[in-house]
């Protein structure tokens, strides 16, 4: 891994500290997750616990004409049961952008599966039970269910009575937020193309699908508070969102992080929180909820289906004309995250490419389908998908190599976004994809040897449906951008505090922070940091809580680059207050505390010629130092509302794919072989951990093209699919090989010169395992996920 001259990532301090940044450090939770001795939030105990239940609606959209929980708190067993009348704040609703949601429906439900009332009781089973004996009366609704029933004329609204900020810009009640991006004149450019293709593709709604599914345990505290220990991807937004509906000051939730069994964006938004937390102090005992894998499909946001209306032009010389695309995305009920999701999508629409003149516009919908928020990638994803066949398309027509086209049309530094931002650092799409392209081919026909047939490595595996006969090879490329950190203006930052001191006569360091460790490998890269910084062996991460100020959410791979940047900040601060302690105590003793630059390795004060001037341990021994900073990256900006003009990122990653795939067309199944991926990671912090980051969010984009959607009834609006059983996902006999080749590019403006990794693969691996499809069949295939009817001809 190199930089863009070849050379490494300059690192100011500590660079010879074992364990420090760009070594392939062992994460401290591993073992233990791998021999299934981690905690998770679903093994929290308490003594004199409670088990939680929520009931939910059996309808999409229906008037709630009464309900009686009078057999409920009957049982015998049961402590409390709580609806939307017993709620005891003012405040009633909660949500991350606009408070839409209701903690218990009210008047109506919006959606299958909405919480309607709560149980709390001393078995989980008591508690079940209890929950089916509420009676509930429906007078059901029409459904609104697409943009069609969404926007006509006489469209019921989702919401009655919309009063948040987006509600006067947008054409209809029921769209959640529009966000135009107008630069140049599409119209005119339009009639400078020697070549048009147009485009209508369909994205469908997938799940995050994590392992860990929603649990928590609320505690009462005795001053009148509760102690909330639950997994989530950011507690102090939680936080915000629970106190006003408990009716507390936020001083008196606390907050936990508990073990997080993955999350990729699913917990952004609140699910068993605040219901938890009513009932442990309806109760006044511990109370615990720990949603089943069927509950679980209903309790958190899944991401946006979409329709994407695309039209590209291109000269006979294949530089590209203009863009016109229309973005449709489905939030659901609930607005989430929809108008970020939108920002994204129109923003990136255009992808890695330079377009002068664009026409986009990009538009989230209040319907009574399942609500949609963030997943990894949000709204990029959905536009990679359209932009990337479309340029397959256009190849075609002009008669160019498929990656050779878009390299050239590739954007490089200081090429302006649609949005009029210039991009500022490494922009290498040109170079990723020669990279990607230059990987070695898998041999064809690998289930074939002499030592017989390996049913593996075809289509349908080993269902043993196919040996090989109507089997063709396809071979696909796709590239795409997404931003790095939260855009539009968001006041984005996070905070560690940092800790040195003494123990037993070794120094020793303790950072902490409110980052949600997800699985992404946080907790590893702070200890990086803290050894690079602070030249120490041993250091010890802090268990996550509201007790120290926000870092902000686990997505939009922001982590790194923000609560990084927080511990490095910190170790800074906290390194230059100890060297300040050496000079006043041993200054007198040596000139170079004076004269020298002074680092601090090996747990000593060294100079930057290798001279040991102190032990730190000497250094430290009169007490502790201890530091909170924040640090905040630059500044951005809302996008213009009627144009979409404006510097609204931060930061852009970027990610190429190259997927081999074997199809057995009379059959209709796909083997994908491989899923070859080039990106750039800006400087490895920790080059295992960024491999895994890469492989993981390509399976992700892997299961969307071929297997993962939740089905929605198109009459009823009811979720036909919620579990494992009918929503598929790629098991290991599924995941391809995936070659990784990473380029470290710095950007100047990050710490370390980092870029953030983790959503970027998801971008692009689905448009080229579709791309490889539709190379091996000749077929169009404008949907994903592919099912096997759309390729023999039965759909």
């Amino acid at each position: 891994m190199t930089t863009a001259n070849g050379a490494p990532t300059k690192i100011t301090q500590g660079s010879k500290s074992k364990g420090g940044i760009g070594e392939s450090t062992l994460r401290p939770d591993g073992t233990l997750k791998v021999t299934g001795e981690f905690a998770y939030s679903s093994d929290m105990w308490h003594e004199d616990m409670l088990w939680g239940q929520i009931l939910r609606s059996t309808v999409a959209h229906a008037e709630i004409v009464s309900i009686d929980v009078s057999e409920a708190l009957a049982m015998a067993g049961v402590y409390a049961v709580l609806t939307y009348d017993d709620l005891p704040a003012e405040m009633k609703h909660y949500g991350l952008e606009i408070q839409d949601t209701p903690v218990l429906a009210h008047g109506k439900v919006r959606h299958h599966g909405e919480p309607v009332a709560i149980v709390a009781a001393d078995h989980p089973e008591t508690a079940r039970r209890a929950a089916a004996k509420i009676k509930v009366d429906y007078k059901e609704l029409p459904v609104i269910t697409d943009e069609a029933s969404a926007t006509a004329p006489d469209a019921i609204l989702v919401h009655e009575n919309r009063d948040d900020h987006h509600i006067g810009h947008v054409p209809h009640p029921n769209i959640v937020h529009s966000q135009p991006i107008i630069r140049g004149n599409a119209d005119e450019a339009a009639k400078k193309a020697d070549f048009v293709v147009k485009g209508e593709y369909y994205f469908g709604m997938q799940d995050q699908a994590f392992l860990g599914p929603e649990s928590g345990l609320a505690v009462p505290e005795e001053d009148g508070g509760v102690h909330l220990y639950v997994a989530t991807q950011w507690l102090h937004s939680d936080l915000k969102q629970i106190a006003p509906v408990l009716g507390l000051p936020e001083d008196k939730v606390r907050m936990t992080l508990a073990g997080v069994g993955g999350a990729f964006g699913g917990r952004e938004d609140l699910s068993m929180q605040i219901h938890a937390c009513l009932l442990a102090l309806r109760t006044g005992k511990p109370v615990k909820i720990v949603y089943n894998r069927f509950e679980s499909f209903f309790g958190h946001v899944h991401r946006h289906p979409a329709r994407l209306f695309y039209e590209h032009g291109a000269t006979k010389d294949g530089k590209l004309t203009h863009l016109k695309c229309r973005i449709v995305l489905d939030g659901g009920a609930y607005a989430s995250a929809s108008p970020a999701v939108v920002g994204n999508a129109s923003s990136l629409a255009v992808g890695p490419y330079v377009v002068d003149d664009v026409d986009i516009e990009a538009i989230a919908l209040y319907s009574n389908n399942p609500p949609c928020g963030a997943m990894r990638g949000f709204g990029a994803v959905q536009a990679c998908f359209a932009y990337e066949a479309q340029m397959d398309k256009l190849a075609d027509e002009v008669g160019m190599d498929r990656v050779e086209f878009r390299r050239l049309n590739a954007m490089e530094q200081g090429t302006l976004m649609p949005t009029g931002q210039p991009v500022d650092s490494p922009a290498p799409v040109a170079e990723l994809l020669r990279r990607i392209k230059a990987m070695p081919l898998p041999p064809e026909r690998q289930w074939e040897s002499s030592e017989g047939s390996d049913v593996r490595q075809l289509p349908g595996g080993l269902s043993n449906t196919t040996h090989g006969e109507g089997v063709v090879r396809g071979v696909g490329y796709a590239v795409g951008i997404k931003n790095v950190g939260f855009s539009e203006g968001f006041d984005d930052y996070s905070t560690a505090k940092v800790r040195m001191e003494t123990v037993g006569g070794e120094p020793v360091a303790t950072v902490h922070t409110a980052m949600a460790e997800v699985g992404q490998g946080g907790v590893t890269v702070h200890a990086q940091i803290a050894r690079t910084e602070l030249g120490v062996a041993q250091v010890t991460i802090h268990p996550a809580d509201t007790q120290v100020g926000s870092a902000g959410s686990t997505s939009a791979s922001r982590q790194t680059y923000v609560t990084g940047g927080a511990v490095k900040n910190a170790c800074e601060l906290v390194r230059e207050r100890v060297l300040e302690i050496g000079r006043r105590k041993f200054g007198s003793y040596h000139p170079a505390w004076a004269t020298a630059e002074l680092l601090l390795e090996g747990g000593k004060v060294v100079t930057d010629g290798g001279e040991v001037l102190a032990d730190l341990a000497d250094v430290l021994e009169d007490g502790a130092v201890e530091i909170e900073a924040e640090w905040r990256h630059r500044p951005t900006e809302p996008f213009d509302l009627r144009t979409g003009q404006g510097n609204g990122h931060v930061q852009y990653s970027f990610a190429a794919h190259r997927a081999v795939v074997e199809v057995d067309t009379e059959l209709g199944l796909v083997k994908v072989v491989e899923l070859a991926c080039a990106q750039d990671v800006g400087k490895a912090l920790n080059p295992l951990s960024v491999i895994g980051q890469i492989q993981g969010g390509t399976t992700q984009g892997l299961g969307i093209a071929i297997m993962e959607e939740i089905i929605v009834d198109p009459v009823t609006a009811k979720v036909r699919n919620p579990s494992f059983t009918d929503y598929l996902l790629p098991t290991i006999l599924d995941t391809p090989t995936i070659p990784v080749d990473v380029l470290e590019l710095a950007d100047d403006h990050a710490p370390y010169g980092l870029r953030g990794i983790g959503e970027a693969p998801t971008l692009s691996s689905t448009p080229a395992v579709l791309a490889a499809i539709r190379n091996a069949t000749g077929l169009e295939l404008p949907r994903t996920p592919v099912r096997p009817e759309h390729l023999t001809g039965k759909a």
